[in-house]
Protein backbone atom coordinates (compact mmCIF):
# COMPACT_ATOMS: atom_id res chain seq x y z
CA UNK A 1 0.00 0.00 0.00
CA UNK A 2 1.71 3.31 -0.88
CA UNK A 3 1.75 6.03 1.79
CA UNK A 4 -0.72 8.09 -0.45
CA UNK A 5 -3.32 5.68 0.39
CA UNK A 6 -3.19 5.56 4.00
CA UNK A 7 -4.78 8.05 5.25
CA UNK A 8 -3.23 10.73 6.72
CA UNK A 9 -3.90 10.39 10.80
CA UNK A 10 -3.08 6.40 10.31
CA UNK A 11 0.73 7.74 8.86
CA UNK A 12 3.62 6.74 11.08
CA UNK A 13 1.62 3.94 12.87
CA UNK A 14 1.40 0.31 13.27
CA UNK A 15 -1.35 -2.27 13.60
CA UNK A 16 -0.98 -4.72 16.97
CA UNK A 17 -3.20 -7.85 17.25
CA UNK A 18 -3.84 -7.82 20.34
CA UNK A 19 -3.99 -11.90 22.01
CA UNK A 20 -5.67 -13.53 24.72
CA UNK A 21 -3.71 -14.69 27.60
CA UNK A 22 -2.23 -18.15 26.74
CA UNK A 23 -4.98 -19.61 29.05
CA UNK A 24 -7.61 -18.95 26.83
CA UNK A 25 -5.05 -20.22 23.78
CA UNK A 26 -3.76 -16.90 22.71
CA UNK A 27 -6.38 -16.05 19.77
CA UNK A 28 -6.43 -12.98 18.53
CA UNK A 29 -8.97 -10.77 19.69
CA UNK A 30 -8.84 -7.90 17.37
CA UNK A 31 -6.57 -5.13 16.27
CA UNK A 32 -5.05 -1.88 17.72
CA UNK A 33 -3.25 1.05 16.00
CA UNK A 34 -0.46 3.17 17.89
CA UNK A 35 2.45 4.94 16.96
CA UNK A 36 4.26 3.50 19.59
CA UNK A 37 4.13 0.18 21.46
CA UNK A 38 3.97 1.55 25.01
CA UNK A 39 0.35 3.41 23.97
CA UNK A 40 -0.68 0.25 23.38
CA UNK A 41 0.28 -0.99 26.92
CA UNK A 42 -3.19 -0.48 29.28
CA UNK A 43 -5.47 -0.59 26.56
CA UNK A 44 -8.64 -3.05 27.48
CA UNK A 45 -10.38 -4.95 24.77
CA UNK A 46 -14.35 -6.88 25.80
CA UNK A 47 -15.07 -10.45 24.02
CA UNK A 48 -17.89 -13.08 25.09
CA UNK A 49 -16.99 -16.24 25.94
CA UNK A 50 -18.52 -17.63 23.04
CA UNK A 51 -16.38 -15.60 20.86
CA UNK A 52 -13.07 -17.56 22.24
CA UNK A 53 -15.01 -21.21 22.75
CA UNK A 54 -17.25 -20.76 19.71
CA UNK A 55 -20.04 -21.74 21.98
CA UNK A 56 -23.51 -19.86 21.49
CA UNK A 57 -24.79 -20.52 24.87
CA UNK A 58 -21.94 -18.18 26.21
CA UNK A 59 -22.62 -15.03 24.63
CA UNK A 60 -23.90 -13.87 27.79
CA UNK A 61 -20.61 -14.11 29.62
CA UNK A 62 -18.45 -10.96 29.02
CA UNK A 63 -14.60 -11.09 29.27
CA UNK A 64 -12.67 -8.05 29.73
CA UNK A 65 -8.54 -8.41 28.78
CA UNK A 66 -5.80 -5.68 29.25
CA UNK A 67 -2.64 -5.09 27.42
CA UNK A 68 0.84 -5.94 29.64
CA UNK A 69 3.28 -5.99 26.70
CA UNK A 70 3.58 -5.47 23.30
CA UNK A 71 5.99 -6.79 20.21
CA UNK A 72 6.68 -5.55 16.94
CA UNK A 73 3.13 -6.85 16.20
CA UNK A 74 1.38 -8.51 18.69
CA UNK A 75 -0.13 -7.07 21.98
CA UNK A 76 -0.40 -9.59 24.90
CA UNK A 77 -3.13 -9.53 27.34
CA UNK A 78 -3.76 -10.05 30.99
CA UNK A 79 -7.67 -11.07 32.33
CA UNK A 80 -9.16 -8.43 34.68
CA UNK A 81 -12.77 -9.02 34.12
CA UNK A 82 -15.44 -11.53 34.04
CA UNK A 83 -18.86 -10.16 33.67
CA UNK A 84 -22.61 -11.46 32.98
CA UNK A 85 -24.97 -9.46 30.85
CA UNK A 86 -27.42 -7.04 32.48
CA UNK A 87 -29.56 -8.43 30.10
CA UNK A 88 -29.43 -11.90 30.68
CA UNK A 89 -29.53 -11.52 34.79
CA UNK A 90 -33.10 -9.15 34.31
CA UNK A 91 -34.04 -12.04 32.41
CA UNK A 92 -33.65 -14.33 35.45
CA UNK A 93 -35.76 -12.11 37.49
CA UNK A 94 -39.65 -13.24 38.24
CA UNK A 95 -42.43 -11.78 40.36
CA UNK A 96 -43.31 -13.35 43.37
CA UNK A 97 -39.32 -14.40 43.91
CA UNK A 98 -36.63 -13.68 46.08
CA UNK A 99 -32.98 -12.20 44.55
CA UNK A 100 -30.17 -12.48 46.68
CA UNK A 101 -27.01 -11.00 45.80
CA UNK A 102 -23.36 -10.69 47.61
CA UNK A 103 -20.44 -8.98 47.12
CA UNK A 104 -17.00 -9.21 48.35
CA UNK A 105 -13.45 -7.89 48.36
CA UNK A 106 -10.77 -10.88 48.62
CA UNK A 107 -7.36 -11.48 48.36
CA UNK A 108 -6.36 -14.96 46.50
CA UNK A 109 -3.88 -17.78 47.89
CA UNK A 110 -1.35 -15.40 45.30
CA UNK A 111 -2.66 -12.04 46.76
CA UNK A 112 -4.24 -10.96 43.96
CA UNK A 113 -6.94 -8.68 45.37
CA UNK A 114 -10.17 -9.33 43.52
CA UNK A 115 -14.07 -8.26 43.98
CA UNK A 116 -16.85 -10.69 43.49
CA UNK A 117 -19.96 -10.43 43.09
CA UNK A 118 -22.56 -13.43 43.22
CA UNK A 119 -26.22 -13.67 42.83
CA UNK A 120 -29.17 -15.84 43.85
CA UNK A 121 -32.85 -16.55 42.28
CA UNK A 122 -35.61 -18.51 44.27
CA UNK A 123 -38.63 -19.78 42.53
CA UNK A 124 -40.57 -18.19 44.64
CA UNK A 125 -40.64 -15.61 47.52
CA UNK A 126 -38.34 -17.03 50.15
CA UNK A 127 -38.83 -16.06 54.06
CA UNK A 128 -35.76 -13.07 55.47
CA UNK A 129 -34.15 -15.82 57.04
CA UNK A 130 -34.39 -18.08 54.37
CA UNK A 131 -32.60 -15.30 52.38
CA UNK A 132 -30.11 -14.90 55.10
CA UNK A 133 -29.21 -18.45 55.12
CA UNK A 134 -28.49 -18.65 51.04
CA UNK A 135 -26.84 -15.30 51.32
CA UNK A 136 -24.45 -16.34 54.15
CA UNK A 137 -23.48 -19.51 51.86
CA UNK A 138 -22.74 -17.55 49.49
CA UNK A 139 -20.39 -15.56 51.40
CA UNK A 140 -18.51 -18.32 52.98
CA UNK A 141 -18.01 -20.43 49.75
CA UNK A 142 -16.59 -17.03 47.52
CA UNK A 143 -14.37 -16.61 50.71
CA UNK A 144 -13.30 -20.41 50.82
CA UNK A 145 -12.47 -20.85 46.99
CA UNK A 146 -10.80 -17.15 46.49
CA UNK A 147 -8.89 -17.15 49.57
CA UNK A 148 -7.41 -20.50 49.13
CA UNK A 149 -6.50 -20.72 45.22
CA UNK A 150 -4.61 -18.73 43.20
CA UNK A 151 -6.19 -15.86 41.01
CA UNK A 152 -5.81 -18.28 37.72
CA UNK A 153 -7.11 -20.90 39.11
CA UNK A 154 -9.90 -18.80 41.03
CA UNK A 155 -10.96 -17.40 37.19
CA UNK A 156 -11.25 -20.70 35.97
CA UNK A 157 -13.41 -21.51 38.20
CA UNK A 158 -15.67 -18.96 37.77
CA UNK A 159 -15.66 -18.85 33.86
CA UNK A 160 -16.39 -22.14 33.62
CA UNK A 161 -19.10 -22.61 36.27
CA UNK A 162 -17.77 -24.53 38.86
CA UNK A 163 -17.81 -22.25 41.64
CA UNK A 164 -21.84 -20.98 41.07
CA UNK A 165 -22.32 -24.99 40.49
CA UNK A 166 -21.04 -25.52 43.95
CA UNK A 167 -23.32 -22.20 45.61
CA UNK A 168 -26.27 -23.78 43.97
CA UNK A 169 -25.65 -27.48 45.24
CA UNK A 170 -25.14 -26.16 48.72
CA UNK A 171 -28.03 -23.37 48.60
CA UNK A 172 -30.57 -25.16 47.37
CA UNK A 173 -30.88 -27.02 50.28
CA UNK A 174 -32.29 -23.81 52.31
CA UNK A 175 -34.93 -22.80 49.86
CA UNK A 176 -35.70 -24.22 45.98
CA UNK A 177 -33.44 -21.76 43.56
CA UNK A 178 -34.10 -21.32 39.97
CA UNK A 179 -30.51 -20.26 39.25
CA UNK A 180 -27.48 -19.09 40.95
CA UNK A 181 -24.43 -16.86 39.05
CA UNK A 182 -21.51 -14.77 39.44
CA UNK A 183 -22.53 -11.86 38.03
CA UNK A 184 -18.95 -10.28 38.26
CA UNK A 185 -15.32 -11.13 38.93
CA UNK A 186 -12.81 -8.22 38.37
CA UNK A 187 -9.36 -8.00 39.05
CA UNK A 188 -8.70 -5.04 41.73
CA UNK A 189 -4.94 -4.71 42.35
CA UNK A 190 -1.89 -7.05 41.46
CA UNK A 191 0.26 -8.73 44.45
CA UNK A 192 2.97 -6.11 43.95
CA UNK A 193 -0.07 -3.34 44.26
CA UNK A 194 -1.39 -4.84 47.49
CA UNK A 195 2.03 -5.34 49.17
CA UNK A 196 2.63 -1.48 48.53
CA UNK A 197 -0.60 -0.25 49.94
CA UNK A 198 0.35 -2.28 52.88
CA UNK A 199 3.74 -0.74 53.74
CA UNK A 200 2.10 2.47 53.16
CA UNK A 201 -0.09 1.95 55.53
CA UNK A 202 2.28 0.73 58.19
CA UNK A 203 3.88 3.69 57.83
CA UNK A 204 1.11 5.79 58.32
CA UNK A 205 0.30 3.82 61.75
CA UNK A 206 4.08 4.02 62.67
CA UNK A 207 4.48 8.02 61.89
CA UNK A 208 4.58 9.54 65.68
CA UNK A 209 1.58 12.11 66.34
CA UNK A 210 2.34 15.65 66.19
Amino acid sequence: MSERSVPKKQRGKRWYTILSPEEYGTTPLGETIAEDPAQVEGRTVEVTLGDLTDAQGANNTKLTFRVTSVTSDAAYTEFVRHELARDYLRSLIRRGASKISATLTLLTADDYRVQLQAVGFTTKKAKRSQEEAIRQIMIELITETATTRSFADLTESVVEGRLSSAIYAAAKEIYPLRRIEVAKLELDAHPAEVAAEEEAAVDVEAAPAE
